[in-house]
């Protein structure tokens, strides 16, 4: 009982009885210290860092590299550039395109000399087209009411009445021999023509009537010259089944006698209009007179065989 009971020991000696507070703390902070000089005594110096090749950096080794790269190109966005010829060709009507080619043509001379030998040569339709196309102009040029035969409306149509004219004069040539050797073509182009003569309006001056008066001169000369041209070729045969004679009288008669060279020609080149071949018109009288003479002497039919038998 006297005894004395053993203190117990501090308690972090129950944890760890082999190291002692002092000598745990002083381990901890010596190795700490020791591993920081070790990793300063490794690390080159800052200039050796700056100076180092990338390549030679472990990190930088071990990744592989592409060979090529690859650049992305930019969308390049729609931009305006002009039509193709083909295509601005068929945005333009038959009047800009004529006024085109004939800009061209002025030019270089010698463009217009190849159009002229490569175009097709114009049908009787076609060109009877323009001329009906400058006639409506002519009609619409004319003021609303009024005296469509004054002064004044002569003078607001005019200039179209003029085209009109012009275009009559330049195309009838081109349908007249030897430039056109077919008489049909020839007369299909004069008889209608001549229609777009007849249809020309009449002024109550008379000057200015002188333009259709010189209209009717230009294609009675015409009408002349075909005729006289196709009753060369088998005896004016197109001239017989064409009925060109009721025709050519029928003009004649709208033109008030104006074409009467005309129906002058045609009874003189071509007789079957008369009932007779050519070249006899003339011999007609003279057979007529003779006749008579041998009836009034007693001596006609003396010539004549006598016929033996039944009748």
């Amino acid at each position: 009982m006297n005894s004395i009971m053993a203190t117990p020991p501090p308690p972090h000696q129950l944890y760890n009885s082999r190291l002692s507070p002092s000598r745990s703390v002083s381990f901890a902070i010596s190795s700490c210290a020791s591993r920081k000089r070790k990793a300063e005594d490794d690390e080159p110096p800052s200039d050796d860092r700056m100076s180092a090749s990338p390549t030679n950096s472990p990190s930088l080794s071990s990744r592989s590299l592409p060979v090529h790269r690859q650049t992305k190109r930019a969308r390049s966005g729609p931009a305006g550039r002009p039509l193709a010829l083909s295509r601005l060709l068929e945005t333009l009507d038959a009047e800009s395109l004529r006024s085109v080619l004939q800009s061209i043509c002025t030019r270089h001379p010698a463009l217009g000399t190849e159009v002229e030998n490569t175009a097709p040569k114009p049908s009787v339709s076609s060109a009877i087209s323009v001329l009906k196309n400058y006639e409506s102009v002519l009609q619409n040029s004319f003021p609303y009411g009024g005296d469509s035969t004054s002064d004044y409306a002569y003078n607001r149509v005019k200039q179209a009445l003029m085209n009109l004219l012009d275009a009559l004069a330049d195309f009838t040539p081109h349908f007249l021999p030897p430039n056109e050797s077919q008489t049909t073509q020839s007369l299909a182009f004069l008889d209608d023509s001549t229609n777009i003569i007849h249809n020309l309006p009449e002024w109550s001056t008379f000057q200015n009537n002188l333009h259709k008066q010189n209209a009717y001169e230009e294609v009675s000369r015409a009408w002349t010259l075909v005729i006289r041209e196709a009753a060369k070729k088998a005896g004016g045969i197109q001239l017989q089944y064409g009925g060109w004679d009721q025709k050519i009288s029928k003009h004649n008669q709208q033109a008030h006698g104006k074409l009467q060279e005309v129906m002058d020609e045609l009874t003189a080149n071509i007789g079957w209009i008369a009932g007779q071949p050519p070249g006899q018109q003339n011999n007609r009288g003279a057979d007529i007179n003779s006749v008579r003479q041998e009836l009034l002497s007693g001596t006609y039919g003396s010539n004549l065989p006598v016929q033996v038998g039944p009748w």
